[in-house]
């Protein structure tokens, strides 16, 4: 018989994502296989909050806000503010227009790891005109601020620059983290010279990976590859927040509150009241309850994909949107 503690086990195991679905048991004819089919879908979403001057707030309540898709308010299931491990991806700008950068920047990005919880796993690419994952084969995530210092100084600053392949290539290593928050922070001019992929590619991957992509934009003035729009984009389009510092020295300051803010943010997740898996695009909007003044960033949406059947083990399988 189908043992239901298998059920509770593989219930508590799976983390909730935008489009993710669960359903409850149906027993095959032939007793060599199940079906976890749970009539019930949790959008997750992960929230940054702060007053009018940019200062977090922390302790507020869930009647603090309102969650609406397409336009319709939704009903939070869960919340929280927990400090939770992450998995985080450092995408650097090895080219060559940033060698003179590059002792701030891996200061930065070393910062950034001392200041994150120390479960968080984490990972390194580097580019220029290629894309290079600085961890060793073996090693595909690190919670080692030691074995990330040696990736991180593992490349020379030359050569073009492949920022959306590189992109690409962070967000399809990061879909394999084990962490249900995935982080990108990626430090560049913004400038790209040299991908296969396209920027409008590279963003739809990103809309469609539930990632948090912050951006720091390093350039000079006379810097002709500078393109400071398009690291905007990654950052709104996900829920993150870009920054174009204007002294170098500004950066690490930086990594350690983007570090701080990931740490310190809200957690909520609602059950959709529309059901259909149709695979567009949903509109997210989180608002402040009346009487409540602050300014909250989240993610701006969802894709609700569609059905896939999974196998699972012991003759188990559940199926994700």
């Amino acid at each position: 018989m189908f043992c239901y503690a298998q059920i509770a086990l593989l219930l508590a195991c799976i983390m909730f994502a935008p489009g993710n679905a669960l359903a409850l048991p149906q027993q095959s004819t032939d007793n060599a296989s199940y079906t976890i089919s749970v009539d019930v879908e949790l959008v997750a979403l992960h929230l940054t909050v702060t007053d009018h001057k940019g200062r977090a707030l922390s302790g507020l309540a869930q009647d603090s806000f309102h969650v609406y898709e397409d336009g319709t308010l939704q009903n939070i299931k869960y919340f929280s503010q927990e400090d939770i491990p992450v998995t985080v991806g450092l995408v650097i700008d090895n080219s060559g227009s940033m060698a003179r950068k590059r002792a701030d920047v891996l200061a930065a990005a070393l910062a950034f790891a001392r200041a994150s919880n120390p479960k968080d796993e984490m990972f390194v690419v580097n580019f220029n005109e290629k894309v290079s994952f600085a961890l060793p084969p073996q090693l595909p995530f690190t919670d080692s601020v030691a074995q990330l210092e040696v990736a991180l100084a593992s490349f020379n600053a030359v050569g073009q620059t492949a920022l959306y392949d590189a992109m690409d290539a962070a967000l399809e290593h990061l879909s394999h983290g084990r962490m249900d928050k995935k982080i990108l922070i990626v430090i560049s001019d913004g400038g790209d010279n040299a991908s296969k992929h396209t920027l409008d590619s590279v963003l739809l991957k990103a809309k469609h990976s539930n990632a948090i992509i912050y951006s720091i934009g390093i350039y000079d003035e006379q810097d002709e590859d500078r393109k400071p729009g398009v690291l905007k984009r990654f950052a709104a389009e996900t829920g993150g927040e870009v920054f174009l510092p204007a002294e170098l020295q500004d950066v690490l300051p930086i990594c350690k509150n983007i570090a701080r803010e990931i740490r310190s943010q809200y957690t909520l997740t609602y059950l959709p009241t529309n059901k259909s898996h149709d695979g567009t695009w949903r509109v997210i909007q989180v608002r402040p309850a009346v009487g409540r003044h602050m300014l909250i960033r989240t993610r701006s949406g969802y894709y609700a994909n569609p059905v896939a059947a999974v196998p699972m083990p012991n003759g188990i399988r559940h199926e994700l949107r």
